[in-house]
């Protein structure tokens, strides 16, 4: 009977996913037996690895030897022996072990050690995936902090430059130096609107789109940023789904995939821009964290170039880590890809090893939605190109008489605000807080009419939204102009812009400012 129930427990314990030892207790102890399943988890065969089995612990990932050697120190105590280490394979591939044994009675020399060990590679990899994300999220709250304050100071900064270049004109060198100024501001300006992609921050006009016509839309311009050596394929799938998102943001997606691949490609090599129908399945789901299973549509960007590390990879998406030379890229551009397809609520997954090129693979949601017009998108004009048409519409604004309610709590971007307003012959009332603007709105009620509430968005306290909707439950017919420069579940939920919401986004310049102040109170006046 008792050979005929060992029989049976030695054919169980060779049929689980897991390998069976049975060791003495010491680093260097002999083990006695090993089940056969270390040649599928190992690479060894049995017979191999007990030959060798002394010398075990060079198998042991260099740096997890130390835990091995704790949890040795504790079963000698008595304690049960658990680890969780790293074994480097026969074939040399690095997995993840879960390891617990107990001590069983042996020789007085030699206790010996019954274990089990379990591959948690798939397990680990989870872990990895959760931890990033997690590292990911409280550093694009920290950004999205940082940019709110900094872009009270753009706006400020340049506010005031717009208006030292009027006061110029007349003044060449000095002109020349404000102008020097403006750059800056307009460069910075562009890393904090960098920042609140990557923080998800930013806010979205979203539409029904047709990937493929962005994609094609953008070949010819993306082929000129291509070296003669390297080779670029576009291979859009005629059946590919729509997806819901901001046309310009999916531009820049694009944008800054091919050129941090055509960058990977020194030496020339093959671009591949790919897009197709995707289903994600739950197997899918359970191999990468955070996914939801369903349709997608999957825009792939591939390159043929230097590729990267795992060390790289775990590292690539977070603001400011870069791989390429000092001067040669801020670190912010495979960021910006990050948060907008996160805030699109989509996936993106790197796949990358050095010398065999890289993979970059983005899953929007498919949307059974008729594509809407004119939603192709289109290449934005150069910000030149753009401060100039800002001047030129600046130029032909016209002035106003209507009453401001003016609401921030940065005391210095308040009083350039005012300034300029006043200047445009506004009549306006300010406040530093949702609570003082609301006891103007009370106190003028029935003396004075406001037409428009011009208000900050995050202020301490209350809210913009908040203050706007008591507002309006006095004058339903004050008109909304929110201003901010960070924006998250406070304008609309994910930082969809609502239909028929004014939003000025900060950094603005004083022509900006009057401009949308303008059009807002002129949709008032015309119903439009």
């Amino acid at each position: 009977f008792r050979q005929d129930a060992e029989t049976k427990y030695q054919t169980l314990i060779e049929q689980v996913a897991a390998v069976s030892y049975i060791a003495e207790l010491g680093m260097d102890g002999q083990w006695l037996y090993v089940s056969p399943q270390v040649e599928t988890m190992f690479g060894f065969a049995a017979d191999e690895w007990l030959a060798d089995s002394r010398q075990w612990t060079k198998h042991i990932h260099p740096e997890d030897r130390k835990i091995v050697e704790i949890a040795e120190e504790a079963s000698k105590r008595g304690e049960r022996f658990q680890a969780e280490y790293r074994i480097v394979r026969k074939d040399g591939r690095v997995i993840w072990v879960s390891d617990t044994a107990a001590v069983v009675p042996g020789s007085d020399a030699h206790p010996l050690m019954e274990g089990i060990i379990v591959d948690i590679t798939d397990k680990k990899q989870l872990e990895g995936q959760l931890q990033q994300s997690r590292r990911m999220e409280a550093v694009g709250r920290l950004a999205g902090g940082i940019a709110h304050d900094f872009n009270n100071l753009l706006t400020i900064i340049k506010g005031y430059t717009e208006l030292a270049l009027i006061r110029a004109k007349g003044l060449p060198e000095l002109r020349s130096d404000v102008e020097r100024i403006e750059d800056a501001a307009e460069r910075a300006a562009g890393l904090v609107r960098q920042l609140l992609a990557f923080s998800r921050r930013q806010v979205m006009q979203p539409k029904v789109l047709d990937l493929n016509g962005i994609v094609v839309g953008l070949d010819k311009l993306l082929r000129r940023l291509m070296d003669e050596d390297i080779e670029m394929v576009t291979v859009a799938d005629e059946a590919v789904g729509a997806i819901k998102a901001d046309p310009g943001q999916i531009e820049q997606v694009i944008m800054n995939l091919v050129v941090n691949a055509r960058d990977a490609m020194p030496n020339g090599g093959k671009l591949i821009v790919e897009t197709t129908n995707v289903e994600l399945d739950a197997s899918y789901a359970r191999d990468h964290a955070s996914v939801k299973p369903g349709k997608y549509v999957m825009l792939a960007v591939s390159d043929t170039g230097i590729g990267m590390s795992a060390e790289t990879v775990a590292h690539i998406f977070e603001p400011f880590y870069t791989t390429k030379e000092n001067g040669r890229g801020t670190g912010l551009g495979l960021s910006t890809v990050y948060g907008i397809v996160k805030q699109s609520g989509g996936y993106i997954w790197v796949y990358s090893e050095l010398n065999q090129g890289t993979t970059f693979k983005v899953y929007l949601p498919l949307v059974e939605e008729q594509v809407e017009s004119g939603a192709g998108g289109a290449v934005k004009p150069s910000v030149g190109a753009a401060a100039e048409t800002a001047g030129a519409k600046a130029a032909n604004v016209v002035s106003g008489r209507e009453t401001i309610l003016l609401v921030e709590d940065e005391p210095e971007l308040r009083e350039l605000t005012r300034n300029v307003l006043t200047a445009r012959g506004y009549n306006v009332i300010e406040a530093m807080s949702a609570e003082g603007a609301e006891r103007l709105a009370t106190d003028r009620n029935g003396t004075g009419t406001i037409h428009l509430l011009l208000t900050d968005v995050i202020m301490p306290g209350v809210s913009g939204r908040e203050l706007a909707k008591r507002v309006l439950a006095r004058q339903p017919s004050v008109r909304v102009l929110y201003m901010s420069g960070y924006t998250y579940n406070v304008i609309a939920e994910n930082g969809t812009l609502e239909r028929g919401v004014a939003f000025l986004q900060k950094p603005f310049t004083p022509s900006g400012l009057v401009e949308k102040v303008r059009e807002v109170l002129d949709m008032v006046v015309t119903g439009r």
